[in-house]
């Protein structure tokens, strides 16, 4: 039997996961544990939960594996430096004494620190490192329905990799073209994330999010930065940004182009200006995706596509990709950030350096990303009675006929079941449910509940079986990676009043039948319900769909803003406990709002950092 740990750690959503045989036993991001979003140190908490839950000792582990080279990475900062010197003078004095106390020496740092996990582990022989990008599209093509794939991988950086194509068969993976960095199309959304005051490695989806709000009217100037060939490939002009070599994304030059400063988050409202801004990257963000995409299909002639890496997450450009029928299939990998490389440098070790033979699993290998922990009825009931919580335990019909009732009756609810999901989606473990046909669900959910912007888009969970009556798609969509249209019979059509209206007052518009789902744009992030994947979420929504007519319900991730999903029975009950939530359904206990002491409510409005 063989055992292997795969790690990626460092720079953001540190990860572990555990492979036995080949088969993905456990995976959890680090910040699940820690609670600091996106936490980028060394995954301690997530390496002790994939060992105990594979029943392991760290001594008793055959290979370890680093998602990276560190090396490399290196060579790529000194080249950087010495192609822009002196420019980069300020960030390259910043980063070095990071890199020679601990990064470029890895191998030694991580041996000490995995050292602390198990006095009997003796020797550093067993560390492998594996590249970025590999990890990557190995992640996405060995747990893919698919013998054959093409995998795209685009990001920001790896060691010197920002977008490469690969070809996957059987158990082999091969790299076959790369655009090397500082020509980035990761980097250069997340140059637009900051310059309308996100997060950079964080705040990218609500770019995303914002984009229907505005028109790419700025299209050409984003083009301008841009020297784009017909099949996709691209250089970034350089004069524009400020990277490679500074401590901001953009520099004055890149300004002076769009015509104002970046949105300082702390006291700018976001206009029109930021949400055409949003419109126009997003814009060309997806025809690069699907030139890229066409290309790779004339030349190799492979009918299925695998994708990674951050820009993989952009799910409105993966529903382009797919309503464009560029391929017969898509699959994206779930956890297609950084986490995810854990995964894939594990992967990469069994079937590409030993040679293992690979079984294709017709729907993937990813068991529905349902990867993280898990608590039973004992450990769930323990928790809650020690946070003094007040709870009631039913049985499973009555506990699903109460939950579908709840939410007809636009309750807003906390769903704690099972395992946590592996990857940045809740899909139905760690989540927060409401009722999508509610016109007044998607402002509510945002301000009271979530703590965040207004603008920002929820999903709809939907039945598979129901999925071509409300929607214009019919591929599974398990990990809540495409963007569809809604169905024409169930759309509201604004009026030209309505149409001209500035873009956030498009908020409060009903444009369908399930309006809480339906961004501005009448499209919806997809999430596919099947009873093999998530029996007791299916249970729900299909009662939900008995007493409603509707096979939908919304679906967002079980935290607030800034805060990462949560992961404990104790967790759940705080989050519950800071928000306006009106119900919290963890295994068989239900717990009303109204019945806790309410000297154990919590202010979670200011209690996590912006993203």
């Amino acid at each position: 039997m063989n055992k292997i740990l795969g790690i990626s750690a460092f720079y953001h959503d540190s990860a572990a996961c555990i492979l036995v045989d080949g088969k993905i036993i456990a995976a959890a991001q680090e910040e699940r544990f820690t609670r600091k979003k996106h936490d980028p140190s060394y995954p301690r908490n997530a390496i002790n939960f994939v060992l105990s839950y594979a029943n392991l000792k760290l001594s008793d582990v055959d290979q370890i594996v680093f998602f990276e080279k560190p090396f490399l990475k290196f060579e790529r900062l000194l080249e950087t430096y010495v192609a822009f010197s002196p420019k980069g003078y300020a960030s390259f004095a910043k980063a070095m004494p990071l890199w020679i106390k601990e990064k470029l020496f890895q191998k030694n740092l991580l041996f000490s620190k995995l050292k602390e996990h198990d006095l009997n582990y003796k020797s550093d022989e067993n560390i492998f490192f594996s590249d970025h990008h590999l990890s990557h599209a190995a992640s996405a093509f060995f747990p893919s329905p698919f013998e054959e794939a093409v995998i795209l991988t685009a990001d920001g950086v790896g060691e010197w990799a920002t977008t490469t194509v690969a070809i996957g068969k059987g158990n082999n993976l091969e790299v076959k073209k790369e655009i090397h960095f500082p020509h980035s199309l990761g980097l250069l959304y997340s140059a637009f994330t900051y310059y309308t005051g996100f997060k950079v490695n964080s705040g990218e989806y609500k770019l995303m999010g914002l984009a229907p709000y505005g028109k790419p009217i700025y299209e050409n100037k984003v083009k301008d930065l841009i020297d784009l060939k017909k099949d996709g490939t691209f250089r970034l002009d350089q004069t524009y940004f400020n990277y490679a070599t500074g401590l901001t994304m953009t520099n004055e030059k890149f300004n002076n182009l769009f015509g104002t400063k970046p949105r300082n988050s702390k006291n700018e409202k976001i206009t029109q200006f930021h949400m055409d801004i949003a419109a126009s990257i997003q814009k060309v963000t997806e025809d690069i995706m699907i030139s890229l995409s066409k290309s790779i299909r004339k030349e190799y002639g492979i009918k299925n596509l695998c994708l990674a890496g951050g820009v993989a997450l952009n799910c409105v450009a993966n529903g382009k990709i797919l309503k464009q029928k560029i391929f017969d299939n898509i699959w994206i990998q779930p956890a297609a950030g950084d986490a995810g490389g854990s995964l894939g440098a594990a992967l990469a070790l069994w079937h590409i350096e030993q040679g293992n033979k690979r079984l294709v699993n017709s729907n993937d290998d990813m068991n529905g990303s349902y990867l993280g922990t898990e608590f039973n009825q004992d450990e769930i009931e323990k928790e809650l009675k020690a946070v003094g919580a007040n709870f009631e335990t039913l049985k499973y019909e009555e506990l699903i006929d109460k939950t579908a009732e709840f939410l007809s009756n636009e309750k807003a609810i906390g769903w704690f079941q099972g395992r946590m999901e592996f990857g940045p989606r809740a899909l139905g473990g760690r989540s927060i449910l409401g009722d999508p046909r509610s016109d007044k669900m998607q402002k509510n959910l945002n301000l009271k509940v979530k703590y965040r912007e207004s603008f920002r888009p929820f999903a709809p969970s939907v039945l598979r079986e129901d999925l071509t009556d409300w929607f214009e798609i019919n591929v599974d969509s398990p990990y809540m990676l495409l963007v569809a249209n809604i169905n024409q019979s169930k759309k509201i059509e604004m009026n030209d009043e309505q149409k001209n209206l500035f873009g956030i007052d498009k908020l409060n518009i009903k444009r369908s039948e399930i309006p809480a789902v339906t961004h501005v744009d009448y499209s919806a992030r997809v999430q596919t319900v099947t009873k093999n994947t998530n029996n007791r979420y299916y249970d729900l929504i299909y009662k939900f769909k008995e007493k409603t007519g509707c096979p939908i319900i919304i679906n967002t991730s079980f935290n607030v803003r800034g805060e990462p999903i949560v992961n404990t029975p104790i967790d759940a009950f705080n989050c519950f406990m800071g928000t306006k939530l009106d119900y919290l359904v963890i295994g068989d206990c239900i717990l009303d709002k109204s019945k806790q002491d309410p000297n154990l409510k919590k202010d979670y409005a200011k209690k996590f950092e912006l993203d």
